[in-house]
């Protein structure tokens, strides 16, 4: 069960995608003042993104592609994140799903709500699996797999660390990997805990705040094991889920401040 996903918006973008590839990428750690704590979401976010890719530009990385957040609790108000961010330099966003009226959310209405979104954003969409900040939802292989079939859908984060769940939709989606470009369906680890484990599962590699930290050890935990070093990747892996363990308990405030503790 596969489509073609060529990494491209179904509504036309005004310039070609930069592809996304097989690899490790890492959010956009910000650090508010006390003047940034009185912006909006929409103008925070989109002066992230900005400067995200303004950023990348200046340091001669304009083949890197900026995904940007854009969740929203309405089809409306996310397809609107969606346009924003696009103007800000993204060019895919990672969108969890609704779950402010909990027990409402079942799948039909998480369907309706992926698929508004797909139909009328500008950026392709990769599907934000984490049970922990949606109040426990937990999308199923099978509703994955069913709403990837939409072509402005490009790939799914599974932060809900279920490598079975990887496996089953990187397989069923042709997903990216290091030894092919598949149907450019992205299948991505969300946390770096199961860097290895997301290469045996057929993923396309890993997007974690843990890359802003220990970014080296992830890469070379990905690129042993596209390299067929698999017994020396497991062993690095172990060190490396050993570390995440402490970032993962700390949170994105640990992670802040471990970043901060570092470059000042």
């Amino acid at each position: 069960m596969t489509s073609s996903h060529i990494n491209a918006a179904s509504n036309g973008p005004s310039k070609s995608l930069t592809p996304l590839r097989h690899s490790i990428y890492s959010p956009t750690m910000t650090f508010l003042t006390l003047r940034a704590r009185t912006l909006t979401y929409l103008q925070s976010n989109t002066a992230v993104t900005r400067a995200t890719r303004e950023a990348l530009d200046e340091a001669g990385f304009s083949n890197v592609p900026v995904i940007c957040g854009a969740s929203e609790q309405s089809i409306r108000g996310t397809i609107e994140l969606c346009k924003e961010g696009k103007a800000a330099g993204a060019e895919y966003t990672l969108l969890m799903l609704p779950s402010y009226y909990r027990t409402a959310m079942d799948e039909k209405r998480l369907e309706e709500y992926y698929i508004g979104v797909a139909d009328a954003s500008p950026l392709p969409i990769i599907l934000y699996n984490y049970p922990g900040a949606v109040a426990g939802i937990d999308m199923d292989s099978d509703f994955i797999m069913k709403i990837s079939q939409h072509p402005n859908i490009v790939g799914t984060k599974f932060t809900c660390g279920n490598t079975g769940k990887l496996t089953r939709v990187a397989t069923a989606m042709d997903a990216v990997t290091p030894h092919k470009q598949g149907s450019g369906y992205m299948a991505f680890g969300g946390m770096t805990d199961f860097t290895a484990q997301t290469g045996c599962s057929g993923g396309s590699g890993i997007i974690a705040g843990g890359a802003n930290v220990v970014p080296k050890t992830i890469v070379r935990v990905w690129n042993l094991w596209a390299d067929g070093k698999y017994e020396e990747a497991m062993k690095l892996q172990a060190v490396l889920s050993t570390g995440d363990w402490v970032l993962t308990k700390a949170a994105i405030p640990g992670t802040k401040q471990a970043i901060q503790m570092h470059v000042g």
